[in-house]
């Protein structure tokens, strides 16, 4: 049977993965049981994708990313290159927690994630968040934040088309207006 995405040979599906309609997985890729890949996402090489991990439609993951169990990616999420997702606050070698030990992270639509930052697990990126690269996020992020730094704290704010807003929250690139709100910024229609 024909498959409707593209798997190079060098990497490793087990069985029980479901990989959407145009999905392309490249060198030396690793998809583990249970996981869910929406269609055209793109992953590079060297990504690891663990078991149950659900990403959605059109999800961009770089080279070198590991996705553990615990975190879902909604659509149109950018993993930068060796970004890190954890999942244990608090591992042992000695005392593993198993599945069940693990906190969740939820990565939402849009959303991208800067190379080499570090995103700790039981947290949610909100939407068309930008996280900057190297920056450790800690805690919950907002809808259409600008995050950067260690521990990563808001600075400024990021339309969906990505460009950085200034003041009044309106794109200087793409014309889209924003308010603030308690979840971060809502475009005003």
């Amino acid at each position: 049977m024909d498959k409707d995405y593209f798997v190079h040979e060098s990497s490793y599906i087990d069985e029980g993965v479901r990989i959407g309609a145009g999905t392309k997985i490249w060198f030396f890729c690793h998809v583990q049981k249970g996981a869910v890949l929406g269609e055209k996402c793109s992953l590079g090489q060297n990504v690891n994708i663990g078991n149950n991990v659900k990403i959605g439609t059109g999800c961009k993951i770089q080279n070198n990313v590991s996705l553990y169990e615990g975190v879902e990616l909604l659509d149109y999420v950018f993993c930068g290159p060796s970004c890190v997702f954890t999942n244990d606050l608090t591992p042992r070698a000695k005392y593993p927690k198993g599945s069940a030990g693990y906190k969740k992270t939820l990565v939402k639509t849009g959303a991208s994630i800067g190379a080499n930052a570090t995103i700790v697990c039981g947290n949610t990126i909100g939407s068309w968040a930008l996280i900057g690269a190297g920056a450790v996020v800690a805690g919950d992020v907002l809808d259409h934040a600008l995050m950067l730094g260690v521990p990563a704290r808001r600075a400024g704010w990021a339309c969906e088309c990505g460009n950085l807003l200034k003041e009044g929250l309106k794109c200087a690139h793409c014309g889209r207006e924003y308010k603030e709100e308690s979840t971060g910024l809502i475009e005003v229609k």
